[in-house]
């Protein structure tokens, strides 16, 4: 890691806007970004191309030190390519996600990533979003953040986003997942969810979007991270 460029890291549990708040501050600040999660999912969806069991460790480690991946900027929006292939839209349905969460939970595979997430970290700034992103893969970031939100309320997100893309969905079915990945997620013995003990958490239930960009960009101009923006 290079300590002169500044880290902001953003965990928290699945449904808590993470994603989109971390990619509308890495471009308000003009940082790169990370998106950890993508990396679990992308190792769970090259297991499935190439016939890998979810719970074979060794055999995901070594998928995931080999991963052929990128994510490429079209049209202003970030694409998620695996061996050329977009698989933007595959990877983030709720098998996915579940299948994601399994493979987080394998130490190797934590193991095989954890330096490829930190190559990230280049000039002028870098975004983390991810769930072990200030308590493993960045513990100096200057600013760490924990976003959260009810189990209810990251349920009817999800909920709507899959009827904006014409996705049929249970908002109970949804709730159930979000409950049962959260435990997974809190309970698993590697690294598992939960605020660093210098972080700052910040609850979204209530909040809007440009709301939490705002109170992040803030902080950082508070800390001396950025300058007035």
């Amino acid at each position: 890691m290079n300590d002169r460029v500044p880290v902001l890291t953003i965990d928290g549990p699945g449904g808590a806007g993470k994603g989109t708040i971390s990619c509308l501050v890495a471009e308000r600040l003009g940082w790169h970004l990370l998106d950890s999660g993508a990396l679990y999912r992308l190792t769970a969806q090259a297991a499935i191309k190439h016939d890998v069991a979810v719970d074979d460790e060794v055999a995901l480690a070594r998928l995931a030190e080999q991963l052929d991946v990128a994510f490429p900027i079209k049209d202003g929006r970030p694409r998620t390519m695996l061996e050329g292939d977009d698989v933007g839209q595959i990877i983030r349905t709720e098998d996915a996600g579940g299948r994601a969460s399994q493979v987080a939970a394998l130490p190797l595979v934590r193991q095989a990533l954890l330096q490829r997430q930190r190559d990230f970290c280049q000039a002028p700034g870098l975004v983390a979003d991810g769930r072990d992103m200030g308590t493993v893969v960045f513990p100096d970031a200057p600013l760490k953040i924990f976003l959260t939100a009810s189990a209810d309320e990251r349920a009817r997100r999800r909920y709507l986003q899959l009827q904006e893309a014409g996705v049929d969905a249970s908002l109970s079915s949804l709730l159930t997942e979000i409950q049962a990945r959260d435990a997974r997620d809190m309970q698993r013995s590697v690294a598992p969810l939960k605020p660093a003990d210098d972080a700052i958490t910040l609850d979204t239930t209530r909040l809007s979007i440009p709301e939490v960009v705002d109170r992040l960009t803030e902080l950082l101009t508070h800390r001396g991270l950025v300058g007035g923006v």
